[in-house]
């Protein structure tokens, strides 16, 4: 099969698995995420299948919709993948991108590295801040009916991989336990300049948030 046909199958496969997705991990979720993928990748050396792989494949199966458990998207990454006569060594990567994506509060530690994951990883970064990533987180606060803010739950920074994934705090909280932290986090030329226009976005609409909310403006 060739590259445009996988891809194209791809994309059809994950639109259908996502279906019903919250609003924040959508097919339009993945869309964003494959095009800054491949706006980063058009300067990178780089393998341009596995990196548009990796990014339609990447939020699958996201963990916290299905109990914690993070096996399940790799599980069904492979099998897709398997099931279209992909090479193990492609497939192997586009899992390792899958199971080293996420942020988990910050502290997690990388078991793989490659230039591809680099990508994925700042394209999918890229999606959580910004005026998309106010939006999306929320969309996400609104599905898990939490509160906007709260003055008197002070943001946690530093937590554990458990501790974030359990962490149910105020949406506002979310910008100081992770949005604002990724500008700082990214790997690639591309992504850092970019970052930084949606970095500055969120720290404007902060502002204006805390204003509305002293009765100041």
């Amino acid at each position: 099969m060739n590259n445009s046909a996988l891809i194209d199958k791809t994309i059809q496969f994950v639109k259908e698995k996502l279906i019903n997705a919250e609003g924040g991990h959508d097919w339009f979720h993945i869309e964003r995420v494959y095009k800054n993928a491949l706006l980063i990748a058009g300067s990178t050396d780089c393998d341009l299948t596995i990196v548009q792989l990796g990014a339609l494949l990447h939020d699958i199966a996201d963990s916290k919709f299905h109990n914690g458990d993070e096996t399940i998207g790799p599980k069904t990454a492979r099998l897709f993948l398997e099931s279209e006569n992909i090479t193990e060594d492609i497939i192997e990567h586009v899992v390792n991108i899958i199971e080293n994506i996420s942020y988990k509060g910050g502290n997690f530690k990388k078991k793989f590295s490659s230039v591809e994951l680099d990508i994925v990883q700042d394209a999918d970064r890229l999606d959580a801040i910004g005026a998309i990533g106010v939006a999306r987180a929320f969309n996400y606060g609104g599905f898990k009916n939490r509160a906007l803010y709260d003055p008197e739950i002070v943001p946690v920074a530093n937590m554990t991989k458990d501790e974030y994934k359990k962490n149910n705090a105020p949406t506002i909280n979310h910008f100081y336990e992770k949005l604002l932290l990724l500008k700082d986090k990214m790997n690639t030329e591309t992504g850092k300049q970019i970052a930084e226009e949606r970095h500055h976005f969120m720290e404007t609409f902060l502002a204006q948030f805390y204003a509305e909310w002293e009765g100041v403006k």
